[in-house]
């Protein structure tokens, strides 16, 4: 039996719906989002992260938003392109939706190219 989602997660899934088919799964102690397929944000430390990159990472930074760090064990610490999002973002579906758009957006981007066999 599968446990269910903590409270963050259920509700960052209803904010994420209008986006299209939301999938969460449980990663490296926080959860990953994926919709249609594109992984785009993270629930990490009690806080949701959107996808950025060079292109749209400005809009987060000029609404106060944090990126996600990482600290490990032997106490190197990582950023990554991932943002906190203004805090209405997390009252409403409509709230979220433009920084949602973003994120899939720079998901889009950041996608490797599928590799094709090529015939001998």
């Amino acid at each position: 039996m599968a446990r269910p989602l903590p409270a963050l997660v259920d509700h960052a899934c209803e904010l994420f719906a209008p986006l299209g088919t939301i999938r969460v799964k449980a990663m490296f102690g926080g959860y990953g989002f994926y919709c249609d397929e594109l992984f785009f944000a993270i629930v990490a430390y009690e806080t949701v992260y959107l996808k950025a990159d060079a292109e749209s990472s400005e809009a987060f930074r000029q609404v106060g938003g944090e990126p996600f760090r990482v600290t490990y064990k032997d106490g190197r610490t990582e950023t990554m392109n991932y943002w906190t999002v203004p805090d209405e973002a997390m009252e409403s579906s409509a709230e979220m939706l433009p920084w949602g758009r973003l994120a899939l957006a720079a998901a889009v981007r950041g996608r490797k190219p599928k590799k094709t066999k090529t015939k001998q």
